[in-house]
């Protein structure tokens, strides 16, 4: 997404011109054909002119791990403009002068510990807070957002076949959700939730309508959970948008505080935030408190800490769908184990995330979607 962003706001600048060509840099290289980068570029910019596209999976530019160099050319061949920029997560975009994450913040608190003594003290919830910052309108922007969200469990559910890229990776959660339906009680609504991320996360590898939430690699987790909790406990889509927007608070401030970008702290900013957002939500559709919906999702975020990023062939598939899975029964614990406590513990949610944050930045690159360690090169033996 942010790629394709980028070509659109370069393109605006140079519709002029004869032709393009555009460098990828560090994890972007080496990951994006798997992740349809180039794919996204050339379809905005090859209607207007011809487009090259070079890889430098090796080349890391300083500002962040996934960097982009457009250039825009005259009929000769000469350079008429150029533009380097970074995709730096959840398809937004920043270099050295400017940077949408903090560009477009208006959130005046930007540690949960500050929010949650604002909740505690007016009495009001998190997406309350959502709501007095974002205004109203937010709930309309939501209420978009989930039904794509629904819509890509349900398209996800009906499709079969192979996954493209080449690992031979079948969609399987159609039959998850069938088999699910001869269990038990317990059984069956486990199996619904993996089902439920299975379908979103395999729509996303194909190519298909799905919701950031907070990245395209950890886009089924939070609808998993709601559509489960839709499905089995009725759950009236006013209470969902507010859980939503609660999910969206926690995420905007992990990405304010840390990243949500695999290339820059690996897949415990996507899928762990992802399951940390979830278990927000699902806390407060349970009537959580203020302190249980943070505890929930500070235990989502903790039990992914040191998630590596490593995709087998650069493809958003192994081990990212199962991840999704398990990441959406895991933020359904988390709920379910602060839900049973009085909220009081003693690792904060901001604590956290900076350690999330510190951890990611200690880990080499090779653990962070440059396919180059752990799992992908493993698999390759």
């Amino acid at each position: 997404m942010g790629p394709m962003r980028a070509a659109q706001m370069f393109l605006e600048k140079n519709s002029s011109a004869a032709s393009f060509e555009v460098t990828l840099y560090g994890s972007l290289a080496a990951t994006g054909k798997g992740h349809q980068t180039d794919k996204a570029i050339l379809g905005i910019l090859t209607p207007t002119a011809p487009t090259n596209i070079l890889w430098e999976p090796k080349v890391f530019l300083p500002f962040h791990p996934n960097g982009m160099l457009f250039k825009a050319l005259d009929a000769s061949g000469k350079e008429i403009a150029n533009w380097t920029v970074f995709s730096i997560g959840g398809g937004a975009l920043a270099n050295e002068e400017f940077n949408e994450l903090q560009d477009k913040q208006v959130y005046v608190m930007h540690r949960i510990s500050d929010i949650q003594k604002w909740c505690e003290r007016t009495g009001h919830s998190y997406w309350e807070y959502v709501e007095e910052c974002e205004g109203k309108e937010i709930l309309d922007h939501l209420a978009e957002a989930w039904e794509v969200m629904q819509e890509s469990v349900h398209n996800g559910i009906e499709a079969e076949g192979v996954l493209p890229g080449g690992l031979g990776l079948r969609r399987k959660a159609s039959d998850y959700l069938i088999r699910a339906k001869g269990y038990g009680n317990t059984m069956r609504n486990r199996g619904m939730v993996y089902a439920y991320a299975l379908a979103v996360s395999e729509e996303n590898a194909c190519g298909g309508k799905i919701v950031t939430a907070p990245t395209c690699g950890s886009c089924g987790v939070l609808p998993a959970v709601l559509y489960y909790l839709k499905e089995t406990r009725e759950f009236r889509d006013s209470r969902i948008l507010r859980a939503m927007a609660t999910a969206a608070l926690f995420g905007n401030v992990v990405r304010t505080n840390a990243s949500i970008s695999g290339a820059e702290v690996g897949c415990q900013g996507e899928v762990g935030v992802a399951c940390a957002m979830a278990a927000a939500a699902a806390s407060q559709l349970f009537g959580g408190t203020p302190a249980q919906i943070e505890y929930a999702a500070e235990m989502g975020l903790e039990h992914h800490l040191g998630l590596t990023c490593d995709p087998v062939g650069g493809l958003v598939q192994i081990p990212c769908i199962e991840r999704n899975a398990f990441a959406a029964a895991r933020a359904l614990d988390a709920n379910t184990f602060a839900n049973f406590s009085d909220g009081r513990h003693r690792v904060s949610f901001d604590q956290v995330v900076e350690a999330m944050r510190l951890t990611g930045k200690d880990l080499p690159s090779l653990y962070k979607e440059t396919s180059e360690g752990g799992l992908a090169k493993v698999e390759e033996r």
